[in-house]
């Protein structure tokens, strides 16, 4: 499904910014995600078949050209959210399980990549958060400006239960957020936190019933 919409592109050397018609795909197929337009921000929505909205290879890749190109628009913010159920499940573990070890550095560099192309967005980013949001997920939410959660979200970085740890940029970012010792326990004891706990230690901004209008909201008045 594509639509149509006129953008401004920002300012280059020059300082000119020209205003062109531009294709916006709003859906990919093989169903990945969707881009939503409000006045001049952007959603963009994780979507999966099962709801799980994992961040598989071809998930990781298409959102990281996504943002790349949303980059060059003079968009007001940017918001980042799943279903009512999922923000996301993070990387998909079949995947992970059959990576060599080559596999598995360019699949942390990727990840890496993505989780840079959010953090230094040109215009605020909100991650719009209901449900799970775990290991990579969090990670995705953690390169955020702000995280507005709906009271049943529910975070974790569960690898430690698996042998595994976040390559993606969490190790450094979770601590800054919430303290060295909290992020610990979080990775260690693969800890589960919910949406009340989550705010209390820092790890999300606000909770709203509607994270999403919460998270357009809050970019509006910032």
């Amino acid at each position: 499904m594509t639509s149509y919409r006129v953008f401004r592109r920002r300012a280059g050397r020059a300082g000119r910014s020209a205003t062109l018609t531009v294709s916006v795909s709003f859906r990919t197929e093989p169903a990945l995600y969707t881009i939503e337009c409000s006045g001049d921000a952007a959603v963009l929505r994780l979507v999966s078949d099962d709801d799980t909205n994992r961040l598989t290879r071809a998930r990781v890749e298409a959102l990281t050209a996504a943002i790349e190109e949303l980059a060059h628009w003079a968009l007001s913010r940017l918001v980042i959210t799943g279903n009512a159920h999922f923000f996301s499940a993070g990387a998909d573990l079949n995947e992970i399980a059959a990576l060599t070890g080559p596999e598995a550095l360019r699949f942390a560099r990727m990840g890496q990549r993505l989780m840079s192309s959010v953090a230094s967005f040109p215009s605020p980013t909100v991650a719009a958060i209901h449900g799970y949001c775990m290991g990579g997920g969090l990670d995705l939410a953690l390169a955020c400006d702000r995280r507005i959660a709906g009271p049943h979200a529910l975070f974790g970085h569960r690898g430690a239960a698996l042998g595994l740890i976040t390559g993606w940029g969490g190790t450094q970012r979770l601590p800054r957020l919430i303290g060295k010792a909290r992020a610990l326990q979080m990775f260690l004891a693969a800890e589960k936190v919910h949406a009340k706990h989550a705010l209390q230690i820092g790890l999300v901004d606000a909770l709203a019933e509607d994270p999403m209008q919460a998270a357009l909201g809050h970019v509006i008045n910032s």
